[in-house]
């Protein structure tokens, strides 16, 4: 982070305070999953992308709905990278923390590096909240945080202070101490308030009490910080005007992303769209946003289970929707068996697995990449599906438009790997022009398409398309179109039960000719200097592989990267890429799944670089692990 003074602004007798400029920060909010911290961080992240700096935000929940209050599993946490320049990951370590109790330190403490500035809720440095969290002494007076900067401010006791004329309990009252903070952190980092002053009038529309009370503590916060002397700085960091082209932007996640994307994909096929769903981590957000958009003809069913949220989808894309469920890790197991059927039946589905910790409930407010051996294998016979992954927050609605061309011209159910990190992060997002979408419109079957030998034409279920082998698709209903549906094997053509070995051999060699022969475009590769060693990423791995290199590329080594978005099937040139290359690593967090893959495709000496503790890669740390692998350490 560099920084620049600049003059401080004002006259008159109080002396003006110093503006530090600099080119990024990483703010990190924490507190209580009851204090609004994630609601902090989502307004301070809204008001950075109305300012224009580019960003990127990492959420982290607590896994229980409300842990015990002032203990170490109940910390929630909102980091945000935001800079006047190009990132690509809400940063290794924050240079600003906001704790708001002790737990919040104690979690956070170890990640700020020397310098770091630190701000703590006094108020709720109780001897009692202390010995919860296994502090012997007093934190903030014990000299453990004398290689900070430490602000000690009662944020509690100065907004009830400040809403003292309002008719609040108390209770109420110690309720806006986090929009106190951001009122403060808005003025440290000169963020605009307009916005969330609306949001709040908004929110609260039916309480304007709580939304006058909330908009006081706020704009108390701002003025705390404009003339406290324990704030003698402030800092600007300029809008990132050379980091995007021109066109609109707004600041989005990727279950929001994806979301729109599903509604755009059924518009632009012409279909209906259709989610059969059950509520999980860290899913559920889809099936909240595409409730909100019956006028686009989206229809939304919260199933009763994970096995019925498909069963309805599929049978949805049976009557001629463009068909999707939502689910993660421990809900993909359980829709298998219908995954499979939709193989069988060759009826387009989009699967979306937003993937966390595991196995079974593992971590469910955590990010893992550990689900792509399941996406590939999890189900019984050969049963091939296309597999495609997004690599950013705004990536995931490209991701789903592609899901859907797959899905509809093929005529196969397609997985669809996001993960936590991706869904909960957000950035910026250039909002793409109408005439730039694809075309995604498909012909159903309109009536007879063989005939037989005695000249009688009739309609055959399973007759293929000569180019891409999917099958017709037919609405129920349509006149002459009548067919069997079901899980047991087809005799080719036909679409009759058949139990002819030679039929079954045939018809399970054309399902996997039908995924391999998929058109996926190459994959590119970054190689501007002819380097040895490749990094090869999916998925959510991308922001930090692509940090990682360019700080190894400013430090003078040589060093390529690719990522895959297609990984069933693989592109056509990836074999002939990796065997450019003496070194191939693998960062992904997972224990090595695409690692083995490719090994076993393409017989190449791959190197795992896998880390599964829930967070996503550092930077910092891919840095030096790809350094090693450079120099073959």
């Amino acid at each position: 982070m560099s920084v620049e003074s600049i003059a401080p602004a004002g006259s008159g007798a109080t002396p003006a305070k110093d503006v530090r400029r600099l080119d990024r920060v990483v703010i990190r909010f924490a507190g209580d999953s009851g204090d609004g911290m994630q609601l902090t961080g989502d307004r301070f992240t809204s008001e950075t992308a109305s300012f224009g700096n580019d960003l990127s935000t990492l959420p982290d929940f607590p896994a229980e709905i409300r842990a015990p209050a002032g203990t170490l599993p109940g910390v929630s946490s909102f980091q945000l990278h935001f800079a006047d320049h190009d990132i690509l990951t809400p940063g290794d370590a924050p240079d600003v923390l906001v704790a708001m109790n002790p737990a919040a330190l104690k979690a956070n403490a170890g990640d700020l590096p020397r310098g770091a500035e630190i701000i703590v809720n006094t108020d709720e440095f109780t001897k009692r909240a202390m010995q919860k969290v296994g502090y012997a002494t007093n934190p903030l007076e014990d000299g453990s945080l004398d290689a900070y900067r430490l602000h000690r401010v009662p944020l509690t006791t100065l907004a009830v202070e400040a809403l003292k004329d309002f008719d609040l309990s108390r209770k109420e009252a110690e309720r806006s101490k986090n929009m106190f903070a951001l009122g403060l952190l808005s003025w440290m980092y000169h963020r605009p308030t307009e916005g969330t002053e609306k949001f709040l009038t908004t929110k609260f529309a039916k309480k304007p009490e709580i939304a006058a009370a909330n908009v006081a503590a706020f704009r108390a916060g701002w003025n705390f910080g404009e003339t406290t002397e324990d704030f003698a700085v402030s800092y600007e960091v300029a809008p990132a005007a050379q980091a995007f082209p021109a066109g609109t932007y707004r600041n989005i996640s990727g279950n929001l992303a994806l979301s729109y994307g599903l509604v755009t994909a059924s518009r632009q096929a012409d279909l209906p769209l259709f989610l059969g769903s059950y509520p999980i981590t860290p899913a559920s957000d889809i099936l909240h946003e595409l409730s909100r958009h019956k006028n686009f003809g989206v229809r939304t069913f919260q199933a009763e289970d994970e096995i019925a949220g498909i069963g309805a989808a599929l049978g949805a894309a049976f009557g001629g929707s463009l068909a999707v469920t939502t689910t993660s890790g421990p809900g993909v197991a359980l829709k298998s068996e219908t995954i499979g059927l939709a193989v069988s039946l060759e009826l387009p589905l989009l699967v979306i697995d937003i993937q966390r910790g595991g196995p079974s409930t593992g971590l469910p407010t955590k990010t893992e990449q550990a689900d792509l051996l399941q996406a590939m294998f999890g189900r019984n016979g050969e049963a091939p599906v296309p597999v495609i992954a997004p690599c950013t927050p705004a990536d995931c609605f490209d991701a789903a438009l592609e899901a859907a061309r797959i899905a509809l011209t093929y005529r196969t159910p397609v997985m669809l790997l996001s993960d936590g990190y991706l869904a909960n992060g957000s950035e910026p997002w250039q909002i793409p022009e109408a005439d730039e979408l694809p075309d995604l419109t498909v012909q159903f079957a309109q009536g007879p398409n063989h005939t037989l030998e005695d000249g009688s034409e009739v309609f055959w279920p399973y007759k293929r398309d000569p180019q891409t082998l999917a099958r017709p698709w037919a609405i129920p209903g349509t006149p002459g179109l009548e067919h069997r549906i079901g899980g047991i094997e087809k005799q080719d053509g036909t679409g009759n039960i058949s139990y002819d070995p030679a039929n079954h051999d045939f018809m399970v060699r054309t399902r996997q000719a039908k995924i391999d022969g998929i058109d996926v475009p190459d994959v590119e590769v970054d190689d501007p200097h002819e380097a040895r060693t490749l990094v090869l990423g999916w998925g959510s791995t991308y922001g930090p592989i692509t940090a990682a290199v360019r700080r190894l590329r400013a430090a003078g080594e040589s060093i390529a990267q690719a990522h895959l978005r297609h990984l069933n099937p693989f592109p056509p040139n990836l074999g002939t890429v990796l065997k450019r290359y003496e070194r191939v690593v693998v960062p992904e967090m997972n224990l090595g799944q695409l690692a083995m893959l490719l090994r076993a495709k393409y017989l190449v000496d791959v190197v795992p670089f896998t880390q599964v503790d829930g967070m996503p890669f550092k930077a910092e740390q891919l840095a030096r692990a790809l350094e090693e692998a450079q120099h073959g350490n």
